[in-house]
């Protein structure tokens, strides 16, 4: 049930000592030879700090990702969705939508301006940012300020309970990445005021007064609170900390000892995405290894019962099993992919990072269309038809929730899809309790950070992952000649065996699953390659239908599409003036050929990454499969039937060959195939 990694981690931890060096002392301080922020006392030290907002830059393909974001959607939202995104956004001090859209588009554009250091997105961003900070109420609220006299209805926008605690949470979030980025001390004297209010009025007013969503999602505000008290050693601030936790779901109890996980319609799919970190959030004042077990055990359930390859889950919206069509959100990609990065940082278990790959270079990158003006409310694991029709999910919004468009499905992705990129850039690489840097995460890049006693030096990551197998770092540049300092580098568990160079030599080999740590005399120049070899596996999921997978990529059956834009007469008002129609137009029910050593059968080919590589046209990479047609397994309703049990019993088709390409480079796709005679 656990990873090998979890269970040495919570032997440790049951023991009271460390599984990463000396970093996690319970009493720790503040280091004072630290270069970021660290865990005050009695919060335990994590073993990884979060760089300020800008020191990372994309770059290669990742880089092409965020300017599509600048150009598309993110960086356009206020002029291609102004009802709620416009100047009348309560966020502004206007009487339009005063609830979470505003603060979740800004909690995208914000890093993104700050990543890409664009003045035109930092221009976007700073009405928002100074509304808030000059706004606050003497009583320590923040945020729309409820009318004397109630607001009418209005279609489109949300504003009812509008002194709600959970669109909070989305500005603080907001708020802490500005003053990363700037050091606004506004920013604290906010914080500082509003949680004193919160301390006083959650006794009557608790987190599931005005909706449940903040109970749900309290996570996200004892996250800021600790963060804040980092800075300010507020003792406080411990006080509300517990108070908060106690107020949210308790999702500790849900992952360990309830039936939830296991039972469909139980929960809403993106609160698990942003819930399933509040465990170990609370974990660093608690230090308990309970709340580490039940996190373990919560993602443990959630993919044997509703899991699917691209790493997520059936939830559309709310949770529905691990059949193929079942469709998964958009918002529970981001969220997933925000907990993963908290998480990681805490613990430093590695197990996160896994996941948060496989979420970010699979259901991630095709849940928008390729210039970044259109999203899908939910995708199918298996999607063979992107049309509007009412479909077999929880959730229908007028049966265009596998169209692509702006308002499809509903506006919550609309608003907060942006974060999932730039947030990725931002944890690609951290600094050490002990002065040293780490790269978990890994992509084309960039990192400026301070090193050993404060000397800063640049690193640039060279490398199309997870299109191929090898990352190379090079010290760029120094504020001293020679430092002395620890490099940590993440060998991926699905690797058998990592190679680690340092200039050319040969300086480590490792097994997966584990960190490599060069340490040595650094000068301008030096460099060290990572090779990481990639093999072709398969796993079983529904109905024991097989998928493969190479290193952190899914990979799906290649389907032609015809996309068809339809002019959206019939309700424009909720679903947009138009949006796009998506149709297999090649084969698409086959089954992979059942054979001794099937994955010695297959045939793996790659070419140059040119250009944006998230499409059928670019994908640089392909596997040939040999396979047979399965004709009981039909189209039902616009969507690939249900899929038959394996294995199955084909004798009259003939043996062909298919071609497998990245489960991300897809929009129509098989990426859950049934096993063949």
């Amino acid at each position: 049930m656990y990873s090998s990694l979890t269970l040495t981690l919570l032997f440790f931890l049951t023991l009271g000592l460390s599984p990463i060096g000396d970093r996690e002392k319970d009493d720790a301080q503040p280091k004072s030879e630290a270069n970021y922020l660290t865990n005050r006392s009695p919060l335990i030290s994590s073993p990884y700090l979060e760089l300020p907002l800008g020191a990372i830059k994309p770059h290669g393909w990742l880089k092409d990702q965020l300017v599509k974001q600048k150009q598309g959607m993110t960086g356009h939202l206020d002029e291609q969705y102004p009802l709620v995104m416009g100047k009348r956004n309560g966020w502004l001090g206007g009487d339009g939508d005063q609830w979470e859209r505003g603060p979740y588009w800004i909690d995208g554009l914000l890093p993104l301006a700050y990543i890409l250091d664009d003045e035109e997105l930092k221009a976007k961003v700073k009405p928002w940012i100074e509304w808030s900070l000059n706004n606050q109420r003497e009583d320590g609220y923040f945020g729309p300020i409820p009318p004397k006299q109630a607001y009418g209805h209005e279609d489109g926008i949300q504003r009812d309970n509008i002194e709600d605690w959970w669109p909070k949470m989305v500005m603080l979030k907001v708020l802490q990445q500005y003053y990363s980025a700037t050091q606004d001390q506004r920013v604290i004297q906010l914080m500082t005021k509003y949680f004193k209010y919160q301390l006083k009025e959650l006794p009557n007013t608790p987190l599931g007064h005005w909706t449940f969503w903040a109970n749900r999602r309290g996570g996200d505000n004892l996250q800021v609170i600790y963060w804040l008290y980092n800075i300010t050693g507020d003792k406080f601030l411990l006080d509300l900390a517990e108070i908060v936790h106690e107020q949210t779901f308790n999702w500790t109890d849900v992952f360990l000892n309830q039936e939830h996980l296991r039972t469909k319609g139980s929960l809403h799919c993106v609160n698990i995405a942003q819930g399933i970190k509040e465990p170990i959030i609370y974990y660093q004042q608690a230090k308990d290894s309970t709340y580490i077990r039940a996190v373990e055990k919560g993602f443990y359930d959630l993919m044997k019962f509703n899991g699917q390859p691209h790493g997520l889950y059936g939830g559309d919206e709310w949770l529905h099993g691990s059949d193929p069509t079942q469709g998964s959100e958009f918002c529970s990609a981001v969220e997933m992919m925000f907990s993963l990065e908290s998480m990681l940082k805490i613990t430093g278990m590695l197990d996160f990072a896994e996941r948060l790959e496989r979420v970010a270079f699979n259901a991630l990158p095709t849940q928008a269309n390729d210039d970044y003006t259109a999203r899908q409310y939910f995708q199918q694991s298996n999607q063979i038809e992107a049309s509007r029709k009412l479909r077999n999910f929880v959730q229908q919004n007028g049966g265009n929730t596998l169209c692509f468009g702006l308002l499809t499905g509903y506006p919550c992705c609309t608003s907060n899809m942006h974060q999932g990129w730039p947030k990725f850039v931002q944890n690609l690489w951290y600094a050490t309790p002990e002065g040293g840097l780490a790269a978990l995460v890994y992509a084309p890049s960039e990192v400026t950070a301070k090193v050993a006693d404060c000397v800063e030096v640049n690193f640039i990551e060279e490398t199309n992952y997870p299109f191929e197998e090898s990352v190379k770092f090079t010290l760029q540049r120094a504020s001293k000649k020679k430092v002395t300092f620890d490099f940590d580098l993440r060998i991926p568990e699905w690797c058998s065996q990592a190679k680690v160079l340092v200039n050319g030599q040969e300086y480590a080999t490792s097994k997966g699953g584990k960190i490599v740590t060069v340490s040595r005399e650094w000068k301008k120049g030096d460099q060290v390659t990572l090779e990481f070899p990639m093999h072709i596996e398969t796993e079983r999921w529904h109905e024991r239908a097989l998928s493969v997978k190479r290193g952190p990529l899914v990979y799906a059956l290649k389907v032609e599409e015809e996309w068809k834009k339809v002019e959206n007469k019939k309700d424009p008002q909720w679903y947009g003036d138009f949006y796009y129609e998506v149709y297999a137009k090649s084969p698409w029910n086959y089954g992979l050929l059942r054979q001794d050593h099937l994955v010695s059968t297959m045939t793996f080919s790659a070419k140059q990454v040119n250009g944006y590589p998230w499409n059928l046209e670019n994908a640089p990479l392909e596997i040939k499969a040999t396979a047979k047609r399965v004709s009981r397994w039909q189209e039902y309703n616009g969507m690939a039937g249900p899929i038959p049990y394996s294995p199955n019993w084909e004798p009259n088709q003939e043996v062909e060959e298919i071609t497998l390409i990245p489960y991300g480079c897809t929009t129509m796709r098989i990426s859950e195939f049934p096993e063949v005679w």
